[in-house]
C-alpha cells in the first residue's frame, strides 16, 4: 500500500521528481473524475502511456464534482488509490481547483490528452480553455482513439456498486475517526441534559377488515378490529433521547381530554420530565390512520393549528430561560407552538452556553427551518430544504450549501431517505474538501420510513453536543435512522440496538 500511496503527490512534489518544463523526458497529463475505472479508461491510459515517459493523472476533488446529486460515488482519496494501483500511471494528483487549468500552467505537460468522447463536432468551452493553455507554452493537445467509449456516470446510474462500507471506511480514515471514538461518544450519552420543545401528536392506528364497497358511491365498508395509540411529534423525539440515555425534559401543548391523559402516562412511564400547557378548547393533536391489512384507507386529523397566545409564549419562554446547561431541541410540527412571532421570542430566551438543535417539518404544514438561525445543528430533509429556499431545481449539494449559509448553522445533516444523508459544514480552509460528506443508508430491510428523521435528530444531536464532530454525529444518527426504518411504527430506538449495529459494521470493516 505504501508504494501505491507514494504515487499520489502534490504538484510541487511532482516537479521535484521530474523537473521543470522543458524537460528531457516527455510528460503526458490527463484529467478527470474517475469515479469508476472502466475499460474505456484503461484503453485511454494505455494509449497515453505509449506516447510518454511519465503518465500523470489528475482527478477532480470531491468538492467540485457536480455530475449528479450524489457524486462522486467514490471519495477522492479512494479514487486516487484506485488510479495509483494501475501500473500504467506514474503519478496521481488531487486537483483542488474546479478546473485543471492552474495545474496545467504550473506543471506544463508536454502532452495533454482527452478521451475520444470529447470530439463531438463542436469543441466544449472547457476543452477550448485547456487547448489554449497547452498552446501558450508550446505543448501538444491530443485526443485518444475511441475504440471503446463508456461513461462512468452511466455505469454508476445503471448498476450502482455496493461501496457504502468502503466509502465509510475511507471517510473515517480521512477524518481520523476510529470506532473507539464512536463508542466513547455513546458512553457519554447517559445523563446528558436535554430540553425538548415542540408539538405533541398522538398517532392512532385503527386496524380494520375490509368488507366491501358501494357501487354507486366511493364508499368502503370495513369492520373495526383494534386501535393503537402512540406518542408522536416532538414527543417521540423526547422518547428517542430518553432511550439513548439522556435526562430529558419535554415542554409541550396538550388539550384537556382523554388523549392528554394517555400522553402524560406514556411519557411518565418512559421516565421523561414533562411541562405541559393548554388553552381553552384546544384539543390534543390526534392523527388517525384507518388501515385494512397493509393498506392505509384514510387519514383523519383532529387539531387546532392557530398560534398560541401571548400568555403561553411568555410561559414557555420562561421555561427556556431556566435551562442553564445542556441541549435545547426545537422540534417544530407547526401545530401551534412555533410561529413567526414565537420562534424569535423562544430563541432570544436561550442562554448563551446552550447547544441548540432545530428541526422543522412540512409534511402537512408550512414550517421553515430557516427560522432557526445560528443553531449548532439542523436536520431537515430534502423537501424541507427546498421549501425553505424556494428552490426546486438545484442539485443536492449546492442546495445544502446554500441552506447552511443562510441558516448560519455550524452544521447541517440533510436527510435523503433511502439515499442516506449529506452532511455540510463550514469549510475550515479553501482546500477543505470535506466541507461536505455523504453516508449511505445502513438499513437492510426497510419496513416503515416514518420516524427516521426523528431518530436521526435525537442521536446526532447528542453525539454532536458531546464531540463537536459532525462525522461521528452523522454516523450515529444515520445508524439510528436505519434502525427506525427496519421496524413498523414510530417507536423509540434503544441505545443497545445502536451499539449492536455499530459492532456489526466494525466487524465488516475487517474484510474490506
Amino acid at each position: 500500500m505504501k508504494n501505491i500511496e507514494n504515487k499520489i503527490v502534490t504538484r510541487s512534489e511532482l516537479i521535484k521528481k521530474i523537473g521543470k518544463f522543458p524537460r528531457q523526458k516527455k510528460l503526458l497529463m490527463c484529467h478527470g473524475v474517475f469515479d469508476l475505472v472502466h475499460p474505456g479508461h484503461i484503453r485511454h491510459l494505455n494509449y497515453c502511456k505509449q506516447r510518454c515517459d511519465y503518465l500523470i493523472v489528475s482527478i477532480t476533488t470531491d468538492k467540485h464534482v457536480l455530475k449528479a446529486d450524489h457524486r462522486p460515488y467514490v471519495p477522492e482519496k479512494l479514487r486516487a488509490l484506485n488510479l495509483a494501483a494501475i501500473e500504467l500511471i506514474d503519478f496521481v494528483l488531487i486537483d483542488y481547483n474546479s478546473k485543471p487549468l492552474n495545474n496545467m500552467k504550473y506543471i506544463k505537460p508536454d502532452i495533454y490528452a482527452k478521451g475520444y468522447e470529447y470530439i463531438d463536432g463542436k469543441i466544449n468551452p472547457k476543452t477550448q480553455e485547456e487547448i489554449e493553455v497547452i498552446k501558450s507554452y508550446g505543448g501538444e493537445f491530443i485526443y485518444t482513439p475511441g475504440d471503446y467509449v463508456q461513461s462512468s456516470s452511466k455505469i454508476i446510474q445503471n448498476n450502482k456498486p455496493d461501496l457504502k462500507l468502503v466509502k465509510l471506511k475511507t471517510l473515517m480514515e480521512n477524518e481520523g475517526v476510529l470506532f473507539k471514538d464512536i463508542y466513547s461518544c455513546l458512553k457519554k450519552f447517559k445523563g446528558q441534559r436535554v430540553f425538548v420543545l415542540g408539538d405533541t401528536i398522538v398517532d392512532s392506528y385503527i386496524q380494520t377488515e375490509f368488507i366491501g364497497s358501494n357501487a354507486k358511491t366511493p364508499t368502503h365498508s370495513v369492520r373495526y378490529i383494534d386501535t393503537k395509540n402512540y406518542v408522536g411529534g416532538a414527543g417521540i423525539v423526547a422518547k428517542h433521547l430518553k432511550s439513548a440515555g439522556a435526562d430529558v425534559t419535554f415542554c409541550s401543548l396538550i388539550g384537556n381530554d382523554k388523549l392528554s391523559k394517555f400522553v402524560k402516562n406514556d411519557l411518565k412511564k418512559s421516565g421523561i420530565k414533562t411541562i405541559f400547557f393548554n388553552e381553552t378548547n384546544r384539543p390534543t393533536t390526534n392523527k388517525k390512520v384507518f388501515i385494512a391489512k397493509d393498506y392505509r384507507l384514510l387519514k383523519v386529523d383532529t387539531l387546532d393549528n392557530t398560534p398560541i397566545n401571548e400568555d403561553l409564549i411568555i410561559k414557555i419562554s420562561n421555561q427556556i430561560k431556566k435551562v442553564k446547561n445542556g441541549t435545547i431541541v426545537f422540534s417544530d410540527f407547526r401545530h401551534g407552538i412555533f410561529n413567526s412571532n414565537s420562534v424569535n421570542r423562544f430563541i432570544k430566551s436561550i442562554n448563551k452556553n446552550i447547544f441548540k438543535v432545530g428541526d422543522s417539518q412540512i409534511a402537512s404544514r408550512w414550517g421553515n427551518i430557516l427560522e432557526f438561525k445560528n443553531f449548532d445543528l439542523i436536520t431537515p430533509n430534502e423537501k424541507e430544504a427546498r421549501f425553505a429556499l424556494g428552490d426546486q431545481d438545484s442539485a443536492i449539494r449546492p442546495l445544502g450549501t446554500k441552506l447552511l449559509k443562510q441558516s448560519g448553522s455550524k452544521s447541517l445533516i440533510l436527510t435523503l431517505g433511502e439515499r442516506g444523508t449529506l452532511t455540510i459544514r463550514k469549510a475550515r480552509s479553501k482546500k477543505d474538501t470535506r466541507a461536505f460528506f455523504s453516508i449511505d443508508s445502513f438499513a437492510t430491510n426497510t419496513k416503515d420510513p416514518v420516524g427516521c428523521g426523528d431518530s436521526l435528530l435525537s442521536y446526532s444531536a447528542l453525539s454532536f453536543k458531546i464531540t463537536y464532530n459532525d462525522l461521528i454525529a452523522s454516523i450515529i444518527g444515520s445508524i439510528a435512522a436505519s434502525l427506525e426504518a427496519e421496524i413498523d411504527g414510530n417507536l423509540p430506538i434503544h441505545f443497545d440496538s445502536v451499539i449492536k449495529k455499530i459492532k456489526d459494521i466494525e466487524e465488516k470493516f475487517e474484510f474490506i
